[in-house]
């Protein structure tokens, strides 16, 4: 999908949001992607159309607040709940679209915010597709973040981070790295949500993902009330849609087609 298409302003909750919607498919479900801490609905590049056409369903791309398209945060100070809150604003933003059965697909913060909203807001959520998702708080992420941080500093992330989000970058930088290594953020943990989903899920994981270990997908797997599948793909990282995006792929599409 792409800007000029159907790119459009919304505001949910109060906050201004860019949304992309396609919404051809008479009586098929919406595939919604969710992105990580530093992402945004033009990272994704064509992965959604492709999975979308691949597996026949309608497909919702949007941008958090201080992302992308959609309008700057007000602070890059986060509570530790924060996650929470994305959680109750997607679910807005299905109910103002009259999307009643969803496929989230969520990476990293996103896949979080996609298991949260699978928990507390069910009753919209067909399935969830989770790429890389936290569930607690490993050192192994703490030292990809310390490694980020020190990229930003000393090389040209500022300035590829810039052509996507323009001015807000440095806020939403800060507002992931300080949240994420603020002391208080090490007990941050969401387990106690899992039992809540009971949808099927699939959970992509890359063995060699650089900001979390495989214990974050087969704790979230082992915990879930519905039907729960683990894939994992040797030698990638952090971003299975980008490093493997054709494994990724045909293991989403076939996850969907056996939906039923």
């Amino acid at each position: 999908m792409t800007p000029q298409n159907n790119g459009r302003l919304i505001t949910i909750n109060g906050q201004e949001l860019y949304i992309e919607f396609q919404n051809t498919r008479k009586n098929r479900p919406t595939l919604v992607f969710l992105h990580d801490s530093l992402g945004c609905t033009a990272l994704w590049r064509n992965f959604p159309q492709k999975l979308a056409e691949a597996a026949q369903c309608n497909v919702l791309v949007y941008d958090r607040l201080g992302y992308g398209k959609s309008a700057a945060m007000l602070t890059h100070e986060r509570p530790v709940r924060y996650l929470e809150t994305e959680a109750a604003v997607l679910d807005g933003l299905l109910a103002a679209l009259d999307i009643h059965e969803a496929l989230l697909f969520g990476h990293s913060d996103g896949g979080s915010i996609a298991l949260i909203t699978a928990s507390r807001y069910g009753q919209r959520i067909r399935a969830v597709i989770c790429e890389a998702a936290h569930i607690f708080v490993e050192e192994v992420t703490l030292q990809g973040i310390r490694e980020a941080m020190e990229a930003y500093k000393t090389t040209s992330l500022p300035e590829r981070l810039q052509k996507y989000h323009g001015d807000k970058v440095d806020t939403l930088f800060k507002a992931w790295t300080e949240t994420w290594t603020r002391d208080d953020f090490r007990e941050w943990n969401i387990e106690s949500f899992l039992s809540g989903i009971t949808c099927p899920l699939l959970f992509v994981q890359g063995e060699a993902d650089e900001y979390g270990t495989m214990e974050q997908a087969e704790k979230t797997v082992s915990q879930v009330s519905g039907k729960a599948l683990l894939y994992s793909i040797p030698e990638v990282g952090h971003t299975p849609h980008k490093e493997a995006p054709e494994l990724t792929l045909r293991a989403a599409k076939n996850f969907i087609d056996n939906l039923g």
